[in-house]
């Protein structure tokens, strides 16, 4: 199975892109949307989607896992954040890839075993899982990725 993690954001979405065979997890390929801050946010938005659509046609995901949002002190941040998200879920949606969604809890119990982990235990989980050689940068693609792997061991398969 093949799976699309996605952190979303506005001005850096990341994304990551591996493969699951039950047991094992192998990254395809990560990294990260970054929209220019002196763009207009309907011209972010409109760039987000564009990117997602191309990493969709190009790694053909059998899924796509994405971060729940959850209350940010910054009530403008959440809301263009949602708005940047919808446009994700959308797009997704549009090619008929089904799209589950993970609270930054399920992705912290589903890598680390713990749900209250810091961070950095996140990322260096992450990076073992997928043996790869160092953290990956930026840090919203690591955050992607370590939501693909919480859709392999949450959903096994679906």
């Amino acid at each position: 199975m093949r799976i699309l993690g996605i952190d979303p954001g506005y001005a850096i979405v990341g994304f990551g892109v591996v493969e699951y065979s039950g047991v094992k997890f192998v990254p395809i390929e990560y990294g990260a949307f970054i929209t220019e801050a002196h763009t207009s946010f309907t011209e972010r938005l409109c760039n987000i989607d564009d990117d997602m659509l191309e990493v969709l046609r190009r790694y053909q995901p059998d899924c796509v896992a994405i971060e729940k949002l959850y209350f940010q002190n910054n009530q403008k941040t959440a809301i263009d954040v949602a708005q940047a998200r919808g446009i994700l879920i959308l797009e997704a949606s549009k090619q008929k890839i089904p799209v589950f969604e993970y609270t930054p809890l399920q992705v912290k119990q589903a890598v680390v075993g713990y749900g209250k982990a810091e961070k950095r235990q996140v990322m260096d989980m992450t990076r073992r899982i997928l043996a790869l050689k160092q953290i990956p940068k930026p840090d919203d693609a690591a955050d992607a990725l370590a939501i693909a792997i919480c859709h392999g061991h949450c959903c096994k398969g679906i």
